[in-house]
Formats: C-alpha cells, sequence, structure tokens
C-alpha cells in the first residue's frame, strides 16, 4: 500500500470546520497532530491513502462520519475518577435532593454525558445502591458520541488493568470473577440506559437531578460550551446540580448555573 499523504493546511482546514459543525469539538493547530494522526489510523482501515478522498467520503455518508467523530474522541476514563466528586455525591448532592428538595420518596434520575466505556456510570449506579434509602429509587442515562465505547460500556467486562480505583468491598459485591477480568453484575447494568448521543443536539430530557459531563467541555470553544450548558440547564429540573471536569470552569461564560463549593468539592446548580 501507498505511504497515506499528510495533513495539508487545507485539508486540516476543510476537517476542522466539518467536526466542529457536527460535534462542537475544537481542533486548533496546537492538537492537529492529534487529528492527523487519527485520521491517518482511519484511512489505514479503510486502505486509503487520500485525505481529499477519506474527505468526500465522511461528507457524503453519515454512518463514515460517526465512525470519523468516533475515531477523533479521546476516551481517558476509570473507575471513581476524581473521588472528591463522589464524596459530594454522597454527602452533600444526595442528601439535598432527599431532604430539601424532593422530599417525598421517588426516583433521582441523572445523566452521565460523555460516559465513554462506561466506569463513570456504573461508578454512580454502585455509590447510589449503596446509600440510598430503599424507599428512593434512581435512574440512569449514559450517553457518548462514540459507539465503540458505549459498546464496551453495555457489555460491562473490563480487564483486570481497569478495575483499579473500585474499592474491595464493591468489586467483591457488584462483580463477578470472569476468564481476563471482571463483569458487572446486571442489577446494576439494569440501572442504566446507555445511548448515543451528540451534545450539539437537544437530549430532550427533562428534570433530571444531576448531570455529569466531566472533561468533556473541555474540547469545545466558547460558543460551543455556552451552547451545551444551555441545553443542559433545560434539560434539568428546578433545583438540581451539574458536574464538570476539575479543570473546567463555567467562569466568565454566559450561563445561569451558580458555583457551589461544598466541603468536597466544587461543582454547579441549577436554582430556578
Amino acid at each position: 500500500m501507498a505511504e497515506i499523504e499528510s495533513l495539508s493546511d487545507a485539508n486540516f482546514d476543510l476537517y476542522r470546520d466539518l467536526i466542529y459543525k457536527e460535534s462542537g469539538i475544537t481542533f486548533t493547530p496546537t492538537n492537529r497532530s492529534i487529528l492527523e494522526s487519527r485520521l491517518k489510523e482511519r484511512l489505514r482501515e479503510k486502505g486509503l491513502t487520500s485525505m481529499s478522498d477519506y474527505f468526500e467520503k465522511v461528507k457524503s455518508s453519515k454512518d463514515e462520519l460517526n465512525g470519523f467523530l468516533d475515531s477523533i474522541t479521546t476516551n481517558l476514563t476509570r473507575f471513581f475518577r476524581n473521588q472528591a466528586h463522589f464524596d459530594a455525591l454522597e454527602k452533600y448532592v444526595i442528601p439535598e435532593l432527599i431532604n430539601n428538595i424532593k422530599k417525598v420518596p421517588g426516583t433521582i434520575r441523572i445523566w452521565s454525558a460523555g460516559c465513554s466505556t462506561g466506569e463513570e456510570p456504573y461508578t454512580i449506579a454502585m455509590l447510589l445502591n449503596e446509600i440510598l434509602p430503599k424507599a428512593w429509587n434512581f435512574e440512569i442515562l449514559a450517553s457518548d458520541i462514540s459507539l465503540k465505547c458505549l459498546m464496551t460500556a453495555k457489555e460491562g467486562f473490563y480487564a483486570e488493568n481497569r478495575i483499579v480505583g473500585i474499592p474491595d468491598n464493591y468489586l467483591a459485591k457488584y462483580f463477578d470473577k470472569v476468564e481476563g477480568g471482571f463483569k458487572i453484575h446486571p442489577d446494576i447494568q439494569a440501572k442504566i440506559r446507555f445511548d448515543y448521543h451528540n451534545l450539539k443536539n437537544d437530549s430532550q430530557q427533562r428534570n433530571l437531578d444531576i448531570v455529569f459531563c466531566r472533561n468533556v467541555i473541555i474540547y469545545f470553544d466558547e460558543a460551543a460550551q455556552t451552547a451545551v450548558m444551555g441545553r443542559f440547564w433545560d434539560s434539568m429540573a428546578p433545583k438540581s446540580f451539574l458536574y464538570i471536569g476539575h479543570s473546567e470552569s463555567l467562569f466568565g461564560m454566559n450561563t445561569k448555573f451558580e458555583f457551589l463549593k461544598t466541603e468536597w468539592a466544587t461543582l454547579y446548580c441549577k436554582k430556578a
């Protein structure tokens, strides 16, 4: 096979604009090398050598576009990532929802947006299963733009090197040891609905109590970030909570969310 061509300035502009239009993800000259690397991997898989030919293929096929967007997303995650967020969930957010907001036993609704391979929603589900009073229930929507990641998440199988961070008692209670790794229990899987979603679009969700969207908006420019936050606001209940990544901030952004500092972690809240 002939050598795959490099990403020219003109093609970089074409791909960058297409990615932004379709997903809100921003590629700059600083991370151009990441895009070129992912593109070359994709062309190699397709048996192509021309960046221009592949661009035409992406433009003309919705399936290829989705596959391409899947290939350029970064999916770094792990169980109980940023423990302080889950401490705040256990010791502040859930008690606040139960005692001061909802008050009457019911269902707490959560969205894990940008769930990657499922470690975040499974962490949330295990924790809530431990701490929620019996009269209360919960349901989790977990979404991502990567179909490949969603397939891994739905399967609920994790190799031994992927379970780092799970407390021993959780591992024993919520996972089965199988060949090559661990499989999440079906009763925890049943609490989570995994679904494809592009944050560029309205999720059609409403009255969510908690939204997790951690380490996702860092890939968007300010306009796309503001638009995403507006859609989150629309999807959330009148009094609800938003988690973003510890290195992300809504400071200076035109958003209605209020900054909330707890003893354990900082997050944001909606107070309609």
